[in-house]
């Protein structure tokens, strides 16, 4: 009998454990998560780090990222966010103008450059459907290296749509677009489908 219980355990589908969605609190905000599991939080430095642990790749369907921490505040139209922050791999976002799961617009800050991965190192859009790019993809590169910190500062002026990103005060081109159907959201960090460290973050309206 135990024998026979034993091959039929072995038969059974092995069923990952469900998303466990979850709120954060770092930087003076709540963050909303699709997955608490997905990230922690390092106090003993005296400085918060917002560490995103597990890289999860887009839902089935239209392809969009889902693996980032949505900041409790209100819908501003102009926004400033500015944070320290490391990839881990190749690359991270920062959301802004977000309206809904199918409604948002991010800054996608890599080592590659647009032209290298056309769908990386840019502003991207998503409206109902998969993240279309709206930024130029020539110029130069976010980041030069992972696993380092960088400080970052992204704008967006919801009168004119327009949105840039500084890293370490230098203007990236390929950072800077222009979208008037989402003038005014919340704002998120994380990533597309890789890890990275957030630190220092903070968000106001301009």
């Amino acid at each position: 009998m135990r024998i026979v219980l034993t091959s039929l355990l072995l038969l059974l589908p092995v069923v990952a454990p469900a998303a466990a969605p979850g709120i954060l609190h770092v930087f003076g905000y709540d963050w909303s998560v699709p997955n608490s599991a997905d990230w922690t939080i390092d106090r003993a430095g005296g400085v918060p780090v917002l560490h995103l642990i597990t890289p999860r790749n887009p839902l089935p369907g239209p392809r969009r990222p889902i693996q980032f921490a949505l900041a409790d505040t209100p819908a501003w139209s102009n926004v400033t966010v500015e944070a320290d922050v490391q990839p881990l791999d190749r690359s991270l976002m920062i959301v802004f103008s977000y309206r809904d799961a199918a409604h948002f617009n991010y800054a996608h800050l890599s080592i590659d450059t647009g032209l290298q991965q056309p769908m990386q190192n840019g502003v991207f859009h998503v409206y109902g459907g998969e993240r279309v790019r709206i930024s130029a993809p020539e110029g130069p590169p976010a980041f030069a290296a992972s696993r380092r910190w960088y400080h970052i500062r992204l704008q967006h002026n919801g009168e004119t749509g327009a949105v840039s990103v500084t890293v370490d005060g230098k203007a990236i081109p390929a950072l800077h677009a222009v979208d008037v159907s989402l003038l005014s959201g919340k704002v998120g960090v994380g990533s597309f489908d890789e890890t990275a460290d957030f630190r220092n973050v903070r968000i106001s309206a301009n």
